[in-house]
């Protein structure tokens, strides 16, 4: 487990001095309540996609809710926990996919009520350093190209564009933005 570096008192994250965040991989017994935070955070996006989640019963849910279970047990989906005298509870969730190269961050999420507090800039600074705890050479995702806020903050943290186009599931016609962020350093030319 990851706990909040000292760090991360400066102004931008000073929303987030009263909480003490862990960052560490979901359990199965988990896997609810981080769906219900995915699915909070995702609706707005999603709706203004021109879709809905499918609902639950339906065997489209029944099968993403199969493949959610399956990226649990491998450790690919990590929460970040707020923990307090009361216990703790889940504020935030990170759906991610080891690729040959680097980590692919499929989705962030941050419970609505905490979005705006620094927590999904916590979130993201704790999956680089996991990925580059992996020797891994980078990040990468995709993002609707509308979800400018987003593009923002993935800007913030090093992530570049490098190229905009559909995707080819075509259950929207959105086009939406690739980014990567790589560790590797670039040996200069010069001479």
């Amino acid at each position: 487990m990851l706990a909040v570096p000292v760090a991360l008192a400066g102004v931008l994250f000073a929303s987030l001095a009263s909480m003490a965040l862990i960052f560490r991989t979901a359990m199965l017994s988990e896997g609810k309540e981080v769906a219900r935070i995915i699915g909070d955070a995702f609706t707005p996006y999603v709706r203004a996609l021109g879709r809905e989640w499918p609902a639950e019963g339906t065997p489209e849910y029944a099968e993403r809710w199969k493949h959610f279970v399956a990226e649990i047990e491998r450790g690919d989906v990590y929460v970040a926990v707020e923990g307090d005298p009361e216990g703790e509870r889940i504020v935030g969730a990170a759906r991610t996919k080891p690729q040959e190269e680097d980590l692919y961050i499929d989705q962030i999420a941050v419970d609505p009520a905490q979005q705006g507090t620094g927590v999904g800039s916590w979130m993201l600074q704790r999956i680089d350093e996991l990925a580059r705890a992996r020797g891994l050479g980078g990040l990468s995702l995709i993002t609707a190209e509308m979800a400018v806020a987003n593009i923002r903050l993935y800007e913030r943290h090093g992530f570049e564009i490098v190229r905009r186009g559909l995707v080819d599931h075509g259950l929207d016609p959105h086009p939406r933005v690739y980014m990567v962020k790589s560790f590797r350093v670039v040996a200069s030319s010069a001479e």
